[in-house]
């Protein structure tokens, strides 16, 4: 059910009739297990998303298997950041939602304005933390160690594993944890091209874990059927999202989940002991502001939207914003490093044509493979390798024309030229991306911003972060890595390698979209704003599942930390509603 049970209660706020056990705030990653943990439990939940309903299956709204003579841009973007096809509702900027720096600060902050949120679009790529990413401070000082540990999460990481499906291998590494595996995919040509010239170098190279069926799990979920497009969303479950894979299934079973779609929560509202009474939100269809009210509260906006909506949340029990009497909400904001390089490999020139399309993601990865104590910087990274005959689209990433330079031919041309040149260098090109763990400062944070307001009325946020030497150091050593390694396979390096000047190519904070730490777990409420459970310390019966609460990133994807950590917090939940203690 979409935005039922409403009265109106006054000229100011309208009322919904309906008491809900738990009142969730974003339907991602940490939102949707949620939901389907509490729901399963026999609570009555109520789901509010700032975006549209969404569902891959429906071919309204499906873009999987558009050809891209069926887009008149081909499918270029000029709404959605990734192209036309990709399914991501939002960007980095979205009309009528600013968001603001301080000084020379450079955050761009992606938001998914959809039921499912990013787990709609995003590389599946789901690494579990190792034993060593818990507690980074021990090995080298900086950051601070979680107050929880691997083993702490390993039974949820077992759960997930088993409920969602990833992909990969045992390798028996200490700090890539093995899960429960669907086969791999075999590697692809230009993956084999990268595999070569990595170990060559030392580098680690061994399936990559993503959470794409390879084979049946369920009878709701189809399999993948390799047609490379899971960004655009997968219209039979094959792959991972929120949506598709938690939400829905928790309905289906009978839960008493009520979606709230296009629902922009402005505040959480609390009572006179402190404690959460449930939220205020802003229709956007009719632009009134509406409550719903629930015995729990639990954040999964994302780590920057959360952060606002606490910060937006004052009263008289919470006047610095609620869960903020540390001020640490929406500090030790920190995103994962990047930077890419692409390159000629000669060898693939002139390729038989066939299908390798694969999944929509690499079948081969290296994890970190080094130790930092040797090294000029402190924390790890791993390489995504991408390439291949995929299908073409708008553009082509290069001029076909320019390659011939390489080979000491005409460079120009047009007609049957240009057509011969496309078809002798299609599959020729790759490229790689170092993606890293940056260290959690508190300088780097979100705040209100005192002077601007979005569309809806609701006071924004602005940012400060600048990247520290640290990460500096690491993208320079991505680079020579990837120099190496392009040598190593026969290859040639596409552009200049960036310099000190362009912060050795280093993407702006948030590029990445892993952003992580605005409401940092820890035991001590004066150096924390949640405990191990997720849960506030100055509000017990609000929980925070997106990756706001992580003390430090680790050099893998969060999604399935996001996810392991929901699940773990929202059987706390149960637990503590159970025992009447929230």
């Amino acid at each position: 059910m979409q935005n039922q049970f409403i009265k109106t209660l006054n000229m100011q706020i309208i009322e919904n009739e309906k008491q809900y056990d738990v009142v969730i705030v974003g339907s991602g990653a940490g939102g949707g297990m949620a939901t389907k943990i509490l729901a399963d439990a026999g609570l009555k939940v109520a789901v509010v998303e700032a975006g549209p309903f969404f569902d891959p299956a429906n071919p309204d709204q499906q873009t999987q298997l558009k050809w891209p003579y069926e887009s008149p841009r081909r499918g270029a973007g000029t709404t959605r950041a990734f192209g036309e096809f990709d399914m991501a509702y939002g960007g980095w900027e979205i009309d009528g939602e600013p968001y603001n720096q301080i000084g020379e600060s450079k955050f761009d902050w992606f938001r998914s304005r959809m039921l499912g949120g990013r787990t709609n679009h995003w590389g599946r790529i789901s690494l579990r933390f190792g034993p060593r990413d818990f507690k980074g401070k021990d090995r080298d000082g900086l950051g601070d160690n979680w107050p929880i540990g691997y083993e702490d999460i390993k039974p949820y990481y077992d759960k997930v594993d088993k409920l969602i499906g990833v992909f990969g291998s045992k390798e028996n590494m200490y700090n890539e944890p093995d899960g429960y595996f669907l086969p791999a995919p075999k590697p692809r040509l230009h993956e084999l091209y990268y595999k070569k010239g990595a170990e060559k170098s030392g580098v680690t190279v061994i399936p990559s874990r993503l959470s794409i069926l390879t084979k049946r799990i369920n009878n709701e979920r189809g399999i993948c059927f390799y047609c490379r497009q899971c960004s655009r969303s997968c219209s039979v479950y094959g792959d991972f999202s929120a949506g598709s894979c938690l939400i829905f299934p928790a309905q289906k079973s009978g839960g008493q989940v009520d979606l709230y779609v296009n629902s922009m929560v402005r505040e959480v509202e609390v009572n006179e002991e402190g404690k959460a009474k449930g939220v205020l939100y802003i229709n956007k269809e009719d632009r009134k502001e509406y409550r719903i009210r629930g015995k729990v509260v639990v954040l999964a906006a994302s780590a920057c939207s959360t952060a606002r909506i606490l910060l937006n949340s004052k009263s008289a029990q919470h006047p610095n914003g609620l869960g903020n009497s540390s001020d640490l909400v929406g500090k030790y904001l920190h995103d994962s490093t990047g930077t890419d390089r692409m390159a000629f490999v000669p060898e693939l020139m002139n390729r038989k044509r066939y299908n390798e399309d694969g999944v929509g993601g690499m079948h081969l990865y290296s994890p970190w493979w080094l130790d930092n104590k040797k090294l000029d910087f402190p924390r790890g990274y791993h390489i995504e390798v991408w390439g291949g005959l995929g299908m073409p689209s708008y553009g082509t990433g290069f001029n076909p024309n320019d390659l011939n330079k390489y080979l000491g031919l005409k460079v120009g041309g047009y007609g049957n030229q240009l057509r011969e040149d496309v078809k002798k260098f299609y599959g020729s090109v790759m490229g790689m991306s170092g993606r890293g763990e940056s260290i959690a400062r508190k300088e780097n944070y979100c705040e209100i911003d005192p002077t601007t307001v979005d569309e809806f009325g609701i006071p924004v946020l602005r940012f400060n972060y600048k990247w520290s030497d640290y990460e500096r150091k690491q993208a320079r050593h991505m680079h020579n890595t990837f120099e190496e390694i392009i040598e190593n396979m026969g290859g040639i390096v596409l552009g200049e390698k960036p310099g000190a000047d362009r912060d050795y190519g280093l993407l702006n904070p948030g590029r990445i979209i892993h952003e992580v730490g605005t409401t940092r777990m820890g035991s001590d409420p004066k150096k924390s704003v949640v405990n191990e459970f997720e849960q506030l310390h100055d509000a017990d019966n609000v929980f925070i599942v997106d990756a706001g609460p992580f003390v430090s990133q680790a050099d893998k994807n969060p999604t399935w930390t996001i996810l392991a950590l929901s699940w773990r917090t929202s059987e706390f939940i149960i637990q503590e509603l159970k025992k009447q203690n929230i």
